[in-house]
């Protein structure tokens, strides 16, 4: 690079916004806009912003942005596991919007342990993210306190509570385990076992079991408590827990099994395999979430399908509209799980 090149550049040979304006035919407050405040901008003079940036190995200070803007344009979610896909879709959906607009995604995991999301969230507001998305209701009060206090907006996410205080982008637990034991009802089935994840520091899972408890109730039936396994959150778990349902007498087992989620329902229907019972001859059984290897296992597992990806979406949007000052509040968006029925779960035989 020539001399007189360099000292132009302030004698550190970086390219300076000046360049990139130049090269992208606009001023240099546009290219300031255009990546903090993209909205204002066309997606014509975006992308022809960008692509002088990029021809130039220019990347906007995000300190100096900070400061000259107020603004960070960083979004913060934590999430439970990276161990399951349902949050990777979530992900996915808010990482598409915040993307489009102009923000940068931190993302966090709490491994169910609410001091450790307290600890995330802490150390995020401290890097100074605009907004928050938090999986679910059990967190220390001191998070939305903290939230609030800075005025920071935030939404719950995989849960749908109408007399939550929190702002709720997801489904309702409770009235999705309802409908699917209420199926089984109706299927003839009167003794049921169920499978599950801990519902330790877990809402989601407790008002799953809330819907199935208030289900049987209606019908004047209840899980014996030896019928109720916990466990992780793993194929194995749910074949150790089918196994272990299995050794009651004919007259006395579960003739319906409810799983918290597909990967403890498949678990069980390998043990199943394994053992020569089959589904829905034997038993019935049912999962959520509906995986993708779900509908192609066999038999195909009755389970409920949540667009993940759209919760993730609505989040995103709920967020960046507080951010932008279009309204004072995220607003809660209710998604409706879809039932699909399929072999794993058919009319009780009399035995």
């Amino acid at each position: 690079m020539a001399a007189g090149s360099k000292r132009a550049r302030g004698g550190s040979g970086r390219v300076k916004l000046e360049e990139v304006a130049r090269k992208a035919n606009v001023s240099t407050a546009t290219v300031s806009r255009a990546f903090n405040e993209p909205d204002k901008v066309s997606e014509e003079v975006r992308q022809r912003v960008k692509d002088a940036a990029r021809a130039l190995n220019w990347i906007p200070n995000a300190a100096g942005r900070a400061l000259a803007s107020r603004r960070t344009h960083i979004a913060g979610a934590i999430i439970p596991t990276l161990d399951n896909e349902i949050f990777a879709h979530q992900i996915s959906g808010m990482q598409s919007v915040f993307s489009e607009r102009g923000f940068t995604l931190f993302l966090g995991c709490s491994n169910y342990d609410p001091d450790e999301g307290l600890r995330q969230a802490d150390a995020m507001l401290a890097r100074g993210v605009e907004a928050l998305a938090v999986v679910g209701e059990s967190h220390p009060p001191e998070l939305f306190e903290a939230l609030n206090s800075r005025g920071i907006p935030y939404v719950v996410t995989y849960s749908y509570n109408k007399a939550s205080p929190h702002p709720c982008i997801g489904f309702d637990n409770r009235a999705a385990f309802h409908r699917m034991t209420d199926h089984l009802l109706s299927l003839g089935h009167r003794r049921f076992a169920a499978i599950f994840q801990p519902d330790t520091n877990n809402d989601r899972v407790k008002e799953r079991l809330r819907g199935i408890r208030d289900a049987l109730a209606a019908a004047g039936l209840e899980i014996a408590a030896q019928d109720l396994m916990m466990g992780p959150s793993t194929l194995e778990f749910g074949a150790e827990s089918f196994a272990a349902l299995m050794t009651r007498t004919v007259g006395s087992r579960a003739t319906a099994i409810v799983c918290g989620n597909d990967n403890l329902a498949l678990g069980a229907l390998m043990a199943a395999r394994e053992s020569g019972l089959e589904a829905p001859r034997d038993f019935s059984i049912t999962g959520f979430d509906d995986l993708a290897i779900s509908s192609r296992f066999s038999p195909g597992l009755t389970t409920m399908k949540v667009d993940n990806q759209q919760i993730g979406v609505l989040a995103a949007n709920e967020l960046l509209a507080v951010i932008v000052g279009e309204q004072a509040r995220a607003q809660s968006r209710e998604i409706v799980p879809v039932m699909k029925v399929r072999e794993s779960a058919g009319r009780a035989q009399a035995r």
